[in-house]
């Protein structure tokens, strides 16, 4: 294999799977801040029991995300240090910004959080924990400043054959980022809805099945106690409850959210990257009608074979242009500008090596195109149908008594993960074969461009970037098992795994002056929860 497409697979393999932890980690943390906020201003023992188990589940995807994260900035030097050559005057301010301003702000204020239970006063505490929160929300937003940067440069000039930043506002305020920001966490709390949804139904199913919960002549739940067991009382039952409707409320309203913001973004790529919406559609020629549904060989360059089974007029006009009748460029007409504008051959180069020569592919992938801007607005669209479905379910107080139902809310769970990381995967390859998207703005910024091809590092052999592969693949895999345990873990231990002092009272009753775990232990409530 090449060293290029090596390069990519390892870039592309650890770059999904950290983000799967990135909108869990937003998504989570706004909604934990949002419970723990209640708490503080109702004193509810509920939400205080919500609060110190979603933030455990919180804690442990951040650390893993953090774990994760390290290795896409040195992947920059290591695989693709022409690209960082290229894009480094520009990325250099959000990256810095990310990683000194935001990720230092969201680790030491997230450390306070989970130290300062009874050290600090329960308003500063709160405070704490909405600074580390909106700090992670504008590490999110530096990051898609730079990746919105490579889908569409502005604010640069080129020296010496690379961009120079001179307008940093304009890098800062592209409208391609301000447009994926809220569409990003839209998508984060899609997530973390999602989450609370299918965990929360798990554990009042337990409740039934357990015989703690029973449904009385009116159908209504009657909550109950478990003998013995303080983390199982009807307090207990009112966590799971407020969970799931909190859970999927928070789901509806990210599903419309998502949808008003993908539709601006979808505005923006018929402008910016025609040929990635064109690819997306599997639009061979020039029309109106947008393809619910084709088949043939998507993968087909000239996608000729292709034919639409479902498709609805006007659909196509009005996510490109808000109108129904404004006909949309198809493949084959952007092929020839695309050509005409950069060339037909990858240049004669020494930075391209042996792929020098080689006839460009200005139409990306289209299997992966096509299918992945379906598959994320079918799962974001399951995701939200299940939250509406749930909320009826659960009208008299409780979940059915099916296992299989059951089973469908917690592997729902995985709906928008994969809207997700179906959006970004679209996203990201349809923007081949350029790593810098050129700007197609007529004032001649639409020199600023980069092929993918001219960006990887030359002085690594593919055998050298295979290794690297495998290795990090590896240790990625480990890790997903770690995550996976330990969620698991304390998802089945219930909210008593993060209070500990619900099934092991303290020995003296006045719990400010005594730590849980008796007189002379130490806090086990804190160290528990900060493991």
């Amino acid at each position: 294999m090449d060293a290029l497409e090596i390069a990519r697979w390892q870039f592309g393999i650890t770059t999904v799977y950290h983000f799967m932890m990135v909108p869990l980690t937003i998504g989570l943390g706004l909604v934990v801040a949002v419970i723990q906020t209640l708490w503080y201003r109702t004193g509810k023992p509920e939400y205080l029991r919500m609060t110190k188990f979603w933030g455990k589940l919180f804690l442990i995807n951040f650390i893993m995300g953090v774990a994760t994260g390290i290795v896409q900035e040195f992947q920059f030097g290591m695989a693709w240090s022409e690209y960082s050559r290229f894009v480094g005057d520009v990325f250099g301010a959000p990256l810095a910004m990310e990683a000194l301003l935001a990720f230092f702000v969201e680790s030491t204020f997230l450390g306070l959080w989970i130290f300062g239970w009874k050290q600090l006063k329960p308003g500063v505490h709160l405070a704490c924990l909405w600074v580390a929160v909106i700090g992670s929300v504008f590490s999110a937003y530096f990051i898609i400043v730079a990746n919105s940067w490579m889908q569409h440069p502005v604010g640069v000039e080129m020296v010496n054959g690379r961009p120079v930043m001179t307008d940093a506002w304009a890098v800062f305020t592209n409208n391609t980022a301000l447009v994926a920001v809220p569409h990003t966490l839209f998508g984060a709390l899609a997530v973390a809805g999602a989450f609370l949804l299918g965990i929360a139904w798990y554990h009042l199913w337990r409740r039934r099945h357990d015989g703690i919960d029973t449904i009385g002549a009116d159908g209504k739940v009657i909550p109950g106690e478990a003998a013995g067991i303080l983390g199982r009382d009807r307090n207990d039952h009112t966590v799971w409850i407020r969970s799931l409707r909190i859970g999927a409320v928070v789901a509806m309203i990210s599903f419309a959210g998502t949808a008003v913001t993908g539709d601006l973004q979808g505005k923006l790529m018929f402008e910016q990257q025609p040929m990635k919406m064109a690819a997306a559609e599997a639009a061979c020629h020039d029309g109106t009608g947008f393809s619910v549904l084709s088949v043939g060989n998507v993968g087909s360059k000239n996608c000729d074979d292709v034919v639409a089974v479902i498709e609805v007029p006007g659909i196509l006009s009005f996510l490109a242009k808000g109108d129904f009748t404004t006909e949309v460029k198809g493949v084959n007409s952007l092929l020839g500008e695309y050509q005409a504008k950069y060339g037909t051959e990858v240049p004669n180069n020494p930075i391209y090596g042996d792929r020098a020569g080689q006839q460009i592919q200005y139409v990306p992938v289209m299997e992966v195109t096509y299918w992945g801007f379906r598959m994320m607005i079918g799962f974001g669209g399951v995701a939200a149908l299940a939250a509406l479905v749930a909320l009826w379910a659960t009208r008299k107080g409780t979940v059915p008594a099916s296992r299989g139902l059951m089973r469908l809310a917690v592997f729902g769970i995985l709906a928008p993960f994969g809207a997700n990381a179906a959006g970004w995967i679209f996203t990201e390859m349809g923007r081949q074969p350029f790593v810098v998207a050129p700007n197609p703005d007529p004032s001649g910024i639409d020199q600023v461009f980069m092929f993918t091809a001219a960006a990887v590092s030359p002085g690594v052999s593919a055998g050298e970037i295979l290794t690297s592969l495998v290795v990090l693949t590896s240790i990625y895999a480990v890790l997903l098992v770690v995550e996976v345990k330990l969620l698991v873990k304390y998802i089945r231990g219930g909210v008593a795994s993060a209070m500990p002092e619900l099934v092991h009272a303290p020995v003296d009753e006045n719990e400010d002056s005594t730590p849980p775990g008796g007189p002379g232990k130490p806090d086990d409530d804190v160290l528990a929860f900060a493991y």
